[in-house]
C-alpha cells in the first residue's frame, strides 16, 4: 500500500502564523505539524510516500523532508494548484497510486493512541473497498458522521447532519483499494466547487464494501487547522513526552525501530541535533539499540 499526506490549503484560518510560511511546518510542540501525519503513515508500515501541497508550500516541505531516503522512506511531491476538494488528491496522485491500494491522511490531523501501530497494520492487511476511522465527539454536527447498526456495520454517511443520528466522526485518515482512483474520477464537483471524500465513500457504502473502524478509549485524534486546536495539538503532546519519556511522531525513532534505517543511521542524524531536547532523546534512543 502506498500514501498520500494531502497538506494542501493555504493556511487561511491560521494567519498571520502562515502568511510567511506553510502551515505543515508549524510546530505542534517540538516537532512540525507534518511530522504527524506522516509518522501514522509509516507505522502501518508504508514507505512509498506522496506529499501533495500548494506552490508555494511544497518547496518548503521538500526542503525539511527530501528525499526520505535518510528515514528508509522514499517520498514523492505534487502540487495541488488550488484546493479543490479532498478527493481530488487521488485524481493528482493517479499515476502514484499506480492502480494499488492506498491510505490517504490530511496534513493537519494528529492521531495518538496505545496499540494504534497495530490497529493501522491489520487495516492495511484487510482494506476490502474503504476503511474509515471514527472518533466519538460531542459536537457530532460539526463533522462527517459514520452511523453503523448494532453489528457494527456502516450503514450511512452525513456531512455535518443537523440531527446526527451518531456521534462517530470520520476522521481525516483513510484506507482504500485499487478503485479509488476510478471512483474519485466520477465525483462531481459539490455546490462548493469541490471534490468531497464523502461522496467517495458513500460510493463504496453503495457496494457495501465500506467499514469503519472505532476509535474510542486510549485514542487521541486532533485536527491542528485552527489557532485554537494547534495549541491544544502542541498542549497534549507536551503533556505526553513530558508525562512519560517517551516521543511522539519521532520520525527517526519509528524509523530504525521498525527496520527502516540502521541504528548508524539514527545516531548520525542524533547527533546532528545534539543540541536540542530532541536530538539527545534520539541519540539515548540509538545507544538502546547498541
Amino acid at each position: 500500500m502506498k500514501g498520500i499526506v494531502l497538506a494542501g490549503g493555504n493556511g487561511t484560518r491560521l494567519h498571520p502564523l502562515t502568511l510567511g510560511t506553510s502551515k505543515q511546518l508549524l510546530p505542534v510542540y517540538n516537532k512540525p505539524l507534518i511530522y504527524y501525519p506522516i509518522s501514522i503513515l509509516m507505522l502501518a508500515g508504508i514507505r512509498d510516500i506522496l506529499v501533495i501541497s500548494s506552490p508555494s508550500s511544497l518547496p518548503m516541505i521538500r526542503g525539511l523532508l527530501s528525499d526520505g531516503s535518510q528515514l528508509g522512506l522514499n517520498f514523492s511531491y505534487r502540487v495541488q494548484p488550488t484546493p479543490r476538494g479532498i478527493a481530488d488528491a487521488f485524481l493528482i496522485g493517479s499515476d502514484f497510486i499506480d492502480g494499488g491500494p492506498s491510505a490517504l491522511i490530511l496534513g493537519d490531523n494528529v492521531f495518538h493512541g496505545a496499540g494504534f501501530p497495530r490497529l493501522l497494520r491489520e487495516s492495511v492487511a484487510n482494506v476490502d473497498g474503504c476503511t474509515l476511522f471514527g472518533y466519538p465527539v460531542s459536537d457530532p454536527e460539526r463533522y462527517g458522521i459514520g452511523e453503523t447498526d448494532e453489528l457494527g456495520n456502516l450503514v450511512s454517511i452525513e456531512e455535518k447532519p443537523l440531527r446526527p443520528r451518531s456521534n462517530n466522526a470520520i476522521t481525516g485518515l483513510y484506507m482504500y483499494d485499487s478503485e479509488v482512483v476510478e471512483i474519485a474520477r466520477s465525483v462531481t464537483p459539490s455546490e462548493r466547487g469541490e471534490l468531497e471524500i464523502t461522496d467517495v465513500n458513500r460510493a463504496y457504502l453503495k457496494q457495501g464494501r465500506a467499514k469503519l473502524v472505532r476509535l474510542g478509549r486510549g485514542f487521541t485524534w486532533l485536527d491542528s487547522g485552527t489557532h485554537d486546536s494547534l495549541l491544544a495539538a502542541g498542549q497534549y503532546v507536551q503533556v505526553i513526552e513530558q508525562r512519560q519519556g517517551e516521543r511522539v511522531a519521532c520520525l527517526e525513532e519509528i524509523a530504525v525501530r521498525m527496520g527502516y534505517i540502521s541504528q548508524e543511521s539514527c545516531a548520525r542524524m542524533a547527533a546532528e541535533m545534539r543540541g536540542s531536547a530532541y536530538g539527545r532523546y534520539l541519540m539515548e534512543v540509538a545507544e538502546s539499540l547498541n
